[in-house]
C-alpha cells in the first residue's frame, strides 16, 4: 500500500475535498496538523475502506495529514508529537500510518510505548510492517504480549520469518503455565508453537 493509493481510496469518501484542503494548510503550516488531524473521523468516517479495509476513511486521510509534515522542519518530532497528544484513535491512526512513511527507523520509539499499553489496538498495530524497525528481543515480548491479550496472532508482520527458537521456548514455557493453571493456549499461539517445533526437527 502507498500513500497515492490511499489517496485514490479516499476519492469515493464524501468529504475527500476536506483532505485536499487540510493537506495544504498543514503544508503552509505544519502547526495546525493537530487540529485537522483531530478531525479527520468525523470529516472522512471511521468506516473501512473497500478497497483497504485494514484501514478506515480517518486513519487514511490521517496518514496523508502526516505525509504532508514531511517537508517540514523536525518532521519525525511533529509526528511523534501528534501521537503523544493524540487520544487512542489517533495514536492508532499513527502507529498505522508509519509503514507508509519514508522516515526510517526514526519513529520506533512509538512502538515501544504502544507495547507498554494494554491496548490491544495499539499492541497489535505496533506489531505491523514497521515493527521490522524492533529489535528481536522487543519483538518477541510483543509476540508474547499479543499471546497473553488475546490479540490474533495474523496482526504480526513476518511472523513466521521472524520466529526463531527463542520465541519458541518463550511461547513453550507459556503453555507449560497456562497447563498448570488449567487455562488453554489460543489456538494461533498453539499452530506457531507446532510450526516452529516442525522446523527445529528439520
Amino acid at each position: 500500500m502507498t500513500l497515492d493509493q490511499l489517496r485514490t481510496a479516499l476519492t469515493g469518501v464524501p468529504q475527500h475535498g476536506w483532505l485536499t484542503g487540510a493537506e495544504a494548510s498543514v503544508r503552509a503550516d505544519p502547526d495546525t496538523v493537530g487540529r485537522f488531524f483531530a478531525q479527520a473521523d468525523r470529516r472522512l468516517g471511521r468506516d473501512p475502506l473497500p478497497d483497504h479495509p485494514d484501514l478506515t476513511g480517518g486513519q487514511a486521510g490521517r496518514a496523508l495529514l502526516l505525509a504532508a509534515l514531511l517537508d517540514a522542519p523536525d518532521p519525525v518530532e511533529r509526528i511523534v508529537a501528534v501521537y503523544q497528544q493524540g487520544d487512542a484513535a489517533e495514536r492508532l491512526a499513527v502507529l498505522k500510518a508509519l509503514p507508509l512513511l519514508p522516515i526510517g527507523a526514526a519513529a520506533a520509539p512509538l512502538l515501544h510505548d504502544a507495547l507498554r499499553t494494554n491496548d490491544t489496538r495499539l499492541v497489535a498495530a505496533a506489531l505491523g510492517p514497521y515493527a521490522s524497525h524492533l529489535d528481536v528481543a522487543t519483538w518477541r515480548q510483543g509476540v508474547i504480549k499479543c499471546v497473553f491479550m488475546g490479540v490474533p496472532l495474523k496482526n504480526v508482520d513476518a511472523l513466521d520469518e521472524r520466529a526463531d527458537g527463542d520465541l519458541a521456548a518463550m511461547l513453550a514455557a507459556l503453555a507449560e503455565e497456562r497447563l498448570a493453571a488449567g487455562r488453554t493456549m489460543p489456538a494461533d499461539a498453539v499452530a506457531l508453537l507446532d510450526r516452529l517445533s516442525l522446523r527445529k526437527e528439520r
